[in-house]
């Protein structure tokens, strides 16, 4: 690929790397747009799936994963095994996820935040493991959707609704997610509903 990563993407190791499906892909631009095709039928797949189980599951985590790169990476859906920058040991991995799950359950039967602070704790959390090899954010902000609309809750903006939302929006999201790291959810909280 002839791009280097978007600042705050989580570059891939040659043998991650190794495991992409499609043949053709020769850009980083290729790659963006078969991945956002890949992603665009878990969004269907989740619009029909609705009402089935909650989304709060290690099962439900893996599927959407899965279905979001399934068509573009081999690994999708399986938890990473190599360290990264980002993220906690990989060994660590799948009780992390569980906890997240049952404190997320927690925090929803307890009433412990208001449901867009439950969303973006989730979200933080979810981002701050980094479980898979690559797609983490991706997968957080979906999941984190899903989790909402179970919820009952409005859809987040991500940072788009604003007339000015341009090419700060991965910025202050990337901040937002900081300010996350040190306890402070607030920017976070307004940033999902910018």
């Amino acid at each position: 690929m002839d791009q280097p990563p978007v600042d705050g993407a989580t570059p891939l190791d040659p043998d991650e790397a190794e495991a992409l499906v499609p043949g053709h892909i020769e850009t980083r631009a290729d790659l963006n747009g078969w991945e956002q095709a890949n992603i665009a039928k878990a969004v269907a797949w989740l619009a029909e799936r609705r009402a089935r189980g909650s989304v709060l599951s290690l099962d439900f985590l893996r599927d959407l994963h899965e279905r979001m790169f399934g068509d573009t990476w081999r690994w999708a859906g399986k938890y990473r095994t190599t360290g990264k920058t980002v993220g906690i040991s990989a060994s660590q991995i799948p009780e992390s996820l569980k906890d997240l799950l049952n404190d997320t359950k927690f925090w929803i039967d307890h009433h412990t935040y208001s449901v867009d602070e439950i969303a973006a704790r989730f979200h933080h959390r979810l981002v701050s493991i980094h479980a898979f090899p690559n797609g983490n954010g991706r997968h957080a902000r979906l999941m984190t959707d899903a989790l909402l609309e179970e919820l009952g809750g409005a859809p987040l903006t991500w940072g788009m609704a604003g007339i000015d939302a341009g090419p700060t929006i991965r910025t202050d999201y990337i901040w937002a997610l900081r300010q996350a790291d040190q306890g402070e959810y607030a920017p976070l909280v307004a940033f999902v509903r910018a």
